[in-house]
């Protein structure tokens, strides 16, 4: 039986504590480590990190993996390190909110000789004693938006468990909430929707969170028993095995025309390097004031320069254009041809006639291939030539995990570039009544609360295998 603390070792810890409140507000693991005895996964400190460097954090993950655990570690850490906090705890259920987050709480708060002390904890509320109405962490069930307003304060958390399953009204209110320079959100659970705010962080909204993906294949945790269960019932690749174990969203709703899983697959598990002695560049001429104009330059199937910018004209377009390829060619001097793929549609003629200009008047020896994406498409399965050179990427992205697969290497690589990924991974297609592929279009996307595309746009531009006329000569380089 554990003796009760003396008075003296009581006060020396509450003082040992005060002395290290400095860095544990930028270490959460460390606090984890020495307040509560909880030593969390690699996924978990990474994660806990990444809630005390930014606003706003979501993970979606398989079943078992530690996700209460981390939440529960997290209330306590803002609950006892910030001044005058407030913690709102929710979810989709009273059973799922009281009975499993709630009480994950108490445990860890529990462990700890000085929390156990300083924190109250009730069924409903826990909070520092002697500061009951400025200084708590409170559970409020997500089942209408008015349990999520009213909080105001310089230091304030949401946690949203389940968060999938909470509804975009809930959701909206608790984002209007977080307008203090220290306020915080952290949304797990389950990817079970594909739609919702929750969905969307991790798609179109991915730019303005940080966002993990947590495996019971990876997780120490997880029951290998159940998960061999699933895959006996359901088999992989089923939405249950996606949502379960792996921590993908499900197919089912989605009718996005490129997954998210190849995207990422692209990103973190692909490595490719220039090669090649042709440097390819795709630029994608921005129409609106909000729009973009990108550039994406690639030697091979790697990325070797970007440049964007926003309400500039064709000529300094232009302009940005050679400089990219200058650069790049100081960098890598085995390049002898240049192919500049330019979206000609619009304003982005403009910008195909100063480049032919230039290319004329200096005997540069570049190509310049103007691209109409609404022309007619070479491949019969699509009906024009943006949805053709989409596919293209789409079929890359796909081959990557198929290569993986038989333990081949992957074919394209994408950049560490939260707004490409969200832009690639969103755009929806259609059924044409002739049976082929359409693209949404940008105004619809627009309707839908999405920018336009205008990063995808460039990178495709870059990396399709668009087809070239034979009266276009193929000059080499002049020095």
């Amino acid at each position: 039986m554990r003796t009760k603390d003396s008075p003296e070792t009581t006060k020396r810890r509450f003082l040992a504590f005060k002395k290290r409140i400095p860095e544990y507000r930028r270490n959460p693991v460390l606090f984890c480590q020495e307040m509560l005895k909880f030593y969390p996964d690699d996924w978990q400190a990474k994660t806990l990190m990444d809630i005390a460097e930014g606003p706003r954090v979501s993970v979606r993950s398989g079943q078992g993996v530690g996700k209460t655990g981390l939440e529960a570690a997290t209330a306590l850490w803002f609950l006892s390190c910030f001044p005058y906090p407030k913690v709102i705890c929710t979810a989709p259920t009273r059973q799922q909110l009281h009975d499993v987050l709630w009480a994950e709480i108490n445990k860890w708060q529990a462990k700890s000789p000085v929390l156990k002390r300083i924190l109250k904890w009730t069924k409903t509320k826990i909070y520092m004693r002697n500061y009951e109405e400025r200084w708590f962490a409170t559970a409020r069930t997500a089942t209408k938006p008015e349990n999520m307003q009213g909080f105001h304060e310089d230091y304030m958390l949401f946690i949203v468990d389940e968060a999938s399953g909470v509804a975009d009204p809930i959701m909206e209110a608790i984002l209007g909430t977080l307008s203090g320079e220290y306020n915080k959100l952290l949304m797990c659970g389950n990817p079970t929707r594909t739609s919702g705010v929750f969905y969307d962080s991790h798609n179109k909204d991915r730019e303005d969170y940080r966002t993990l993906k947590v495996s019971c294949l990876d997780s120490p945790r997880t029951s290998k028993d159940n998960i061999a269960m699933l895959k006996r019932k359901y088999g992989e690749g089923s939405d249950v095995w996606r949502v379960r174990v792996e921590g993908e969203f499900p197919r089912g709703e989605s009718d996005t025309f490129i997954a998210l899983e190849t995207a990422l697959f692209a990103k973190d598990e692909v490595r490719v390097q220039p090669s090649g002695d042709t440097l390819y560049v795709g630029c994608d001429v921005a129409r609106f004031g909000d729009d973009e104009t990108t550039i994406y330059a690639r030697i091979g199937m790697a990325v070797v320069a970007t440049h964007f910018h926003h309400k500039e004209g064709t000529m300094v377009t232009a302009g940005w254009v050679l400089r990219v390829i200058k650069e790049v060619r100081e960098l890598h001097q085995e390049v002898t041809h240049v192919q500049i793929r330019i979206d000609d549609d619009g304003v982005g003629g403009g910008v195909t006639d100063r480049l032919n200009e230039v290319n004329e008047e200096m005997d540069l020896g570049y190509e310049i291939i103007p691209v109409h994406n609404g022309s007619s498409s070479d491949d019969e399965y699509y009906g024009n030539k943006g949805a053709e050179t989409w596919g293209n990427i789409k079929e890359l992205l796909e081959e990557n995990m198929s290569n993986f697969m038989i333990g081949k290497t992957g074919v394209l690589q994408l950049p560490d570039d939260e707004k490409l990924i969200a832009q690639l991974t969103t755009r929806k297609w259609r059924m044409g009544s002739k049976g082929k592929i359409y693209l949404e279009r940008k105004e619809d996307m627009k309707k839908r609360g999405l920018q336009s595309p205008d990063r995808a746009d460039g990178f495709v531009l870059a990396f399709a295998d668009i087809k070239v006329e034979s009266n276009f000569a193929f000059g080499s380089i002049v020095s």
